[in-house]
Order: structure tokens, then C-alpha cells, then sequence
């Protein structure tokens, strides 16, 4: 993982990913002093998620007629030109209205839905094959680290500076993050096209590659029931749990969540250190982490011991780390490289469009059926994936052997 482009692809993801969650807190500070209104702070997540699904859906348009370096850069750039607009008008006007800052977040939502997934298919072609694993790793552990630190700083960067100036620092991460993403250099050439298929085809390609290929397919699956599965863990369905089920304050609310990025964490941090371990054992380690997901879902959800809520929360984001780096280096090893852009695309797509509409649907059901009996859906759900994976374990190789160079 020496090459500098891959370099160039971590520093700039990581200050754009910082820069994500700065702008978000930033923003609901000033639109809840704006409007006191807890309904707006919702939008957000609303327009965000909204903005993302439309471009996941429409970017593998954009895959067939731009390289993935121009894609990542020029996305990068025009977000930094928007939230710039943005903070000049938040800081200019001493009443923004919510709609001109909805908007924003919306066309920066959109110009991100086609960035990651462009990041993510860039990504193996900038290491060796034998190192797809540890560089997955070690993307997901800066992810996770900026995850786990971004909310807390950025809360307290509000608190001390005002949410107007975070705005400005978001700025400057954004174009540190431009100026790295455009040093890149993809190794991969990228096709000319002869002729323009139909915008219909195009728009279908990364479904079709998906439903055709029995592995794709098999994990998408697993993908779809697991976006719905993981509800259970936003905010409002643990804030829930917390004082219905813990009978404990807001503040332990907080707590799960800190113990489940730091799970994600140390979930990263062994993949990294034991990555040949991994590829040795990719079948072995998805089965195990998907019954696992199920096993401690249901347990987490019918526990009522408060440090043992976050024991289970830890043990969770650990196996959700090893099994989303598991099925990640399936996909990256088994498609092609015009294929992986426009699965990842379709990807986003489903599971921003699956997990929206899902958090509406089991935060419902929340209320009515109550929170625990939402885990044991999860669990069972969960249960199903798993099971699935088993019955279809023929499909998925236990290891790849990499005895040549990306």
C-alpha cells in the first residue's frame, strides 16, 4: 500500500468524510436556532439520504462517460463550491432561509452519491490484489475513526466557535480534500466509447451485472434484508430502548453508539493486522459474522443490563466490520473494473432507498408493537440472511491466491 495515488485516495476521502460530519453539525446549530423546530433537523437526514439515492441511481451514466479520477475530483470540487456559496450566504445574512440550506444539502447529497461509489471502485486499482483486504481495512478504520471522533469534535468545535465558522473549517477541509483527489493517477485506461448505448441500458447495467452473477446477487440479497435488519440501530430506535428498556438517561444513549464505532473500530484495526488470515478464510468469516449479526441483535435487544447493552454493542460493530470487509473484497475481486463502479452505484441506491423507507416503517412499528419486539424482527431477519449465505456457500470461493500484481 505504498503507491502515492492510494495515498492521494485516503488523505482526501478522510478530510471530505471529516468535512461531511462538520458541515451537518455546523448546520443543525444554526437551523435549530433558526427555527427551534426539531421537525427540520429531521429533513436533514431526509434530504440528505433523498439526494444520495437519486445519484446513486443515476451515476452509472456518468461511469460510462467519465473516468472515475475525473469523477471523484470534479465531485469533490463542486461540493466545495457549493458549501463555500453557503457559508457565504449563512454568514452574510443573519436570517438564512432553511429552504436555501436544505437545498444545499441536497446538491451536496447528490454530488457524493456517485463519489463514493467511484472511491470504492477506485480503490483496488491502486494496490496490489494480495493487499485488497488490508487496504479495505485501512479505509475502513480512518472511516470509523472520523466517524467516532467527527460528531464529538464537531459538537464541541460548536460549542466553542459557533456553527457559522464550522462551516468555514468544513470549507477548508473540502478543498485540502479536492487538491488530493485530483493528484490521483488511475493505472486503469479508461475505454473510449464508440457509440452512446441508451440512456434506459445504461441506467440498468450495474442491476443486470448484479442479477446475473450468482455471488453479486447472492450478496445484494443478504445486502437488501441486512439494510432493513440494521434499522434497529439509528438513533431514534436505541434513544427508545435506552429509557424503555434500560431505564437509563439520553446520555447512555450516546454511550452505544460510542461503543458501537469503536467496534467498527477494532473490527478495522483486525483486519489490518491479520489480513492474510482473512483471505484465507473469506467463506468461513462471512458465515460466522452473519450468524453472529443475528445472535447478538436478538440478544442486545432482550437484555436489560445496561454495561451489558454495551459489551453486545461492541461485539456487534466488530463482526459488522469483518463481514462488510468480507463481502467488499468479494465484490472487488470477482467484477471487472468497468463493472465495480456501476455496482456500487446500484448499491447505494438500494440501500439508501431500502434503509429510508424502513426506518419509517420499523420506528413505527416501534411505537406500536414496542422496541423490543422491533430487535426480534432484526434478529430473525438477520437469521434469514445468515442462512441464506449457507445454502448458497458454494458460491463463494474460500480464498483468492494473488500471485501477481494489480
Amino acid at each position: 500500500m505504498k503507491s502515492s495515488s492510494f495515498r492521494y485516495l485516503w488523505i482526501g476521502q478522510a478530510f471530505a468524510n471529516l468535512g461531511d460530519v462538520f458541515y451537518i453539525v455546523g448546520l443543525i446549530s444554526i437551523m435549530y436556532a433558526t427555527s427551534q423546530s426539531a421537525f427540520y433537523l429531521a429533513m436533514l437526514p431526509f434530504i440528505n439520504t433523498l439526494g444520495r439515492f437519486i445519484s446513486g441511481y443515476l451515476s452509472p451514466i456518468l461511469f460510462n462517460r467519465y473516468p472515475l479520477k475525473t469523477l471523484l475530483s470534479s465531485s469533490q470540487t463542486s461540493k466545495t463550491v457549493v458549501l463555500l456559496v453557503l457559508a457565504f450566504i449563512i454568514t452574510t445574512f443573519s436570517q438564512t432561509g432553511i429552504v436555501v440550506i436544505l437545498i444545499s444539502v441536497f446538491i451536496i447529497a447528490f454530488l457524493d452519491g456517485w463519489a463514493a461509489p467511484a472511491s470504492r471502485a477506485m480503490l483496488p486499482r491502486l494496490v496490489e490484489k494480495r493487499e485488497i483486504v488490508k487496504a479495505n481495512s485501512f479505509f475502513s478504520v480512518i472511516n470509523q475513526v472520523n466517524q467516532l471522533g467527527g460528531w464529538a469534535l464537531g459538537g464541541i468545535m460548536v460549542a466553542w466557535i459557533g456553527g457559522q465558522t464550522v462551516i468555514w473549517v468544513t470549507v477548508i477541509l473540502f478543498i485540502v480534500s479536492s487538491a488530493m483527489l485530483y493528484l490521483i493517477q488511475d493505472p486503469t485506461v479508461f475505454p473510449s466509447q464508440k457509440q452512446k448505448d441508451p440512456i434506459g441500458d445504461v441506467l440498468k447495467e450495474g442491476w443486470k451485472t448484479i442479477w446475473n452473477t450468482p455471488v453479486f446477487r447472492k450478496i445484494h440479497v443478504v445486502i437488501f434484508i441486512e439494510s432493513i435488519a440494521n434499522v434497529v440501530w439509528i438513533a431514534a430506535i436505541i434513544y427508545v430502548f435506552v429509557s424503555q428498556v434500560l431505564h437509563k438517561s439520553e446520555a447512555w444513549w450516546g454511550y452505544i453508539n460510542t461503543t458501537f464505532f469503536i467496534g467498527l473500530l477494532i473490527g478495522g484495526l483486525i483486519c489490518t493486522k491479520f489480513s492474510s488470515v482473512i483471505e484465507k478464510n473469506l467463506k468461513h468469516l462471512l458465515l460466522l459474522t452473519t450468524f453472529s449479526a443475528s445472535a447478538l441483535t436478538f440478544l442486545f435487544g432482550f437484555n436489560d443490563v445496561a454495561l451489558i447493552a454495551l459489551l453486545l454493542s461492541v461485539f456487534y460493530g466488530i463482526g459488522e466490520q469483518i463481514k462488510g470487509i468480507t463481502m467488499e473484497t468479494y465484490l472487488q475481486n470477482e467484477a471487472t473494473t468497468d463493472e465495480l463502479p456501476k455496482i456500487y452505484g446500484a448499491q447505494g441506491a438500494l440501500t439508501s432507498l431500502t434503509f429510508g423507507l424502513s426506518s419509517l416503517l420499523l420506528g413505527g412499528m416501534a411505537d406500536i408493537f414496542g422496541v423490543q419486539q422491533v430487535f426480534l424482527l432484526s434478529a430473525t431477519l438477520l437469521a434469514i440472511a445468515a442462512i441464506y449465505i449457507l445454502v448458497s456457500k458454494q458460491y463463494f470461493p474460500q480464498k483468492y491466491a494473488h500471485n501477481h500484481q494489480a
